[in-house]
């Protein structure tokens, strides 16, 4: 099932929303996309699902490391010309705070776009955009142009 090509509308721009719920993992956790313009946010609705340390309680680590991926391979699908989602090489995630029982919100940029690989910083903040809760770095493997796939095959 090729995702990408399924949530592309008719001016060949892609709904992100239905990617999103699209992906099993993306739409359990919550994720939804705001897209105003060229510029994506992610948005990790808070459920008490998500809390990893009730003591505290603060997000589950693997929860934010997944919405800080989940948010540059939607970035890279917007940004893509391909039909097919982008997937991870590696991915470093830093955590720099607690993340409290609130919404979170997430943003990609993508630092450099090749033509079969990508790198993308991504941040993930809760109500201050200036006091980020976690930081990524990742490598993504993009699929070749649809030209390519078939001057390759013959």
């Amino acid at each position: 099932m090729d995702l990408l090509r399924k949530a592309r509308e008719d001016g060949g721009t892609v709904d992100l929303n239905a990617l999103i719920e699209a992906i099993p993992y993306a739409k359990f956790l919550g994720i939804t996309v705001d897209q105003k313009g060229t510029e994506i946010t992610t948005v990790l609705n808070f459920e008490e699902k998500l809390i990893g340390n009730p003591v505290l309680p603060a997000l589950h680590g693997g929860v934010i490391g997944a919405l800080l991926e989940m948010t540059a391979i939607i970035q890279l699908a917007y940004d893509a010309k391909g039909d097919a989602l982008p997937k991870p090489i590696d991915i470093t995630v830093d955590y720099l705070r607690s993340g409290r029982p609130i919404d979170t919100y997430a943003r990609a940029r993508v630092t450099k776009h090749g033509r079969r690989v990508a790198n993308v910083q991504v941040e993930a903040w809760q109500e201050d955009r200036m006091k980020p809760i976690a930081a990524a770095h990742g490598h993504f493997l993009l699929a070749p142009p649809p030209e390519s796939t078939q001057d390759a095959a013959g």
